[in-house]
């Protein structure tokens, strides 16, 4: 894998109605790492209306993934299988409790590609929200192995 990637994420919440599924999709670039066996994709995100970008760190091995963002947006989130994790969402319209359930995490590590899914669910100040499934593709830019079609 070559440090320079494309990071494709998709997020997908499920209501009482499975039908009802919102998906939300990001496609950015970023620099990726490998360091002691864990996987370190570092990226920035710009949140509309705003001109402070956001800092995210990715950071994964084979039962956990982390997810830190510095910025406009101020939050660590940990995924652990089989785990809950409280964590404080910090937006610049306030604060939230957040509870993350993860069900389960499977990474599909290639030469040029990872794919990392995690599927858990989500409450907000201690009542439930939504379950909730996250993809994230990480492809190798030097491979040619991506594009944004």
């Amino acid at each position: 894998m070559t440090q320079e990637v494309l990071l494709t994420l998709q997020g997908l919440q499920f209501d009482q109605r499975e039908e009802d599924a919102d998906k939300i999709e990001t496609v950015t670039v970023g620099d990726y790492y490998k360091r002691n066996g864990k996987h370190y994709v570092v990226y920035e995100e710009i949140t509309e209306g705003f001109e402070q970008p956001t800092k995210n760190r990715l950071k994964f091995d084979g039962d956990m993934l982390e997810l830190s963002r510095h910025g406009l947006i101020n939050m660590h989130m940990v995924f652990q299988e089989k785990k809950k994790n409280l964590t404080n969402y910090n937006t610049p319209f306030g604060q939230i409790l957040i509870g993350i359930d993860t069900k389960k995490i499977r990474i599909d590590e290639g030469e040029d590609r990872i794919v990392v899914d995690v599927d858990y669910s989500l409450d907000i100040n201690y009542e439930f929200l939504a379950d909730c499934h996250i993809r994230i593709d990480i492809s190798s830019k030097e491979k040619g192995s991506f594009s944004l079609a």
